[in-house]
């Protein structure tokens, strides 16, 4: 089986014109994009990938969640096919290029062995998956979810948007519900492009991150309640401060956190307080405690002493204190040769590269329970996603995506 030759590189203008093309659908207010899940705007983006997969040569294939999948044909009938891919829904104040450039990347490939008259052993699917932000509906990678067995299909249809709009309703009513039962198709592999979403590759002037894990993750919803009353009147040995006591486990949360450097990381990014007034001291918080890394131990460790600790500073206060694990996965071990055909396609185009653990969840997270699966990353400019000034540069597009190819290649089996 020859490998591919280093000269094979995609077309990086053609490449760089699709995502800004794709970024016209669904235009945020600050250069980014609001495309989320099964909105109009997620439709009409479909459609324009389902017409560029076509011009491509591809048949298109649909599933009851939603998951487009864009086949490339290859030699023996009788293979399994690799897939490429990732997600064209944003967050509602989105960048141009999170999840969007694994899906585009993946056309290019297509479109890049087209002209180049490459065959291969196994077909070629570039896919993309509903709702992978979790903004509009929970929890994140939901399509992904079911596809892989973690989530059922129907408890998927029920989630509700914050106008109770059911995810099942609103994928019938953008007319892209499909026939395909999900989760029903095998992989040879799986190969997702990334932004690294991070400012690591970046700062190391490194063009590809080879993922080889990705961090798991704990969501711990702590609920604090203490006495609300006036702060200008109540004495301070007699306040019972839910706000107080909040600050007090947080700061124990960075504390935790920290005591495993340098992969661990942990935050509270959801807080109320309440009644949120300023004369009067918090009787009650809530808010949410994100753990993350790679070694399910260190995640483990982290939410008994986040439990332990907290409730050792609510007794110390004399307020109460609850904990409700509200979400989570464990950590991900990528496959050893699927990471090593990124590896390689890296080395043998001569692109600089480091191992990267991802941070962020991915739909690759949860393909790699039922197949091979690795990711590639190029840096995106100061670590900055989810917002509208999300940016990379062409060349930073281009290396991922060559690698994408030469990784796909080798996997797929280049023929002649």
């Amino acid at each position: 089986m020859p490998a591919p030759g280093e000269n094979l590189k995609i077309d990086p203008d053609r490449l760089w014109d699709s995502l800004m093309e794709m970024a016209k659908i669904g235009p945020g207010v600050a250069g980014g994009n609001n495309r989320q899940t099964l909105t109009d705007e997620d439709a009409e983006g479909r459609a324009l990938f389902q017409k560029w997969c076509e011009e491509a040569g591809c048949t298109m294939g649909l599933d009851q969640m939603g998951n487009m999948f864009a086949q490339r044909d290859g030699t023996d009938p009788e293979a399994l096919p690799v897939y490429v891919g990732s997600h064209l829904d944003t967050q509602p104040t989105g960048g141009k290029y999170d999840g969007i450039l694994g899906v585009l990347g993946g056309l290019e490939i297509i479109r890049t062995m087209n002209d180049l008259g490459i065959k291969t052993k196994h077909p070629i699917v570039v896919t993309n998956f509903t709702n992978e932000e979790g903004t509009r509906y929970a929890p994140a990678m939901l399509s992904s979810g079911v596809f892989a067995g973690i989530h059922t299909q129907d408890w998927a249809y029920e989630r509700t948007d914050a106008e109770g709009k059911t995810f099942g309703d609103e994928l019938q009513r953008i007319g892209w519900k499909g026939d395909e039962e999900v989760g029903t198709r095998k992989m040879h592999a799986f190969f997702e492009l990334h932004i690294e979403q991070g400012p690591i590759l970046e700062a190391e002037g490194k063009d590809i991150g080879v993922v080889t894990h990705g961090q798991g993750l704990s969501w711990t919803q702590v609920t604090i309640t203490g006495k609300d009353s006036h702060t200008g009147s109540t004495p301070m040995p007699m306040r019972r401060d839910a706000g107080l006591g909040m600050a007090r486990v947080l700061e124990k949360v960075n504390e935790i956190a920290l005591s495993h450097a340098p992969h661990a990381v942990g935050a509270a990014g959801h807080i109320e307080v309440y009644p949120n007034s300023r004369n009067v001291i918090p009787g009650k918080t809530v808010f949410t405690v994100d753990f993350r890394s790679p070694e399910l131990s260190v995640i483990e460790d982290m939410e008994a002493r986040l439990r332990d600790e907290g409730q050792k500073i609510a007794d110390d206060m004399e307020i109460q204190i609850e904990f409700e694990k509200v979400g989570g996965f464990d950590p991900v071990a990528f496959d050893e040769g699927c990471v090593t055909a990124v590896r390689n396609a890296a080395e043998r185009l001569g692109y600089s590269h480091m191992n990267l653990i991802s941070g962020a969840g991915h739909d690759a997270c949860w393909i790699n329970r039922v197949a091979p699966t690795a990711m590639v990353m190029c840096p995106c400019v100061d670590g900055l996603s989810h917002n509208e000034a999300e940016e990379i540069t062409k060349d930073w597009a281009k290396a991922g995506a060559d690698v994408l190819l030469h990784a796909v290649l080798e996997t797929a089996e280049i023929e002649g």
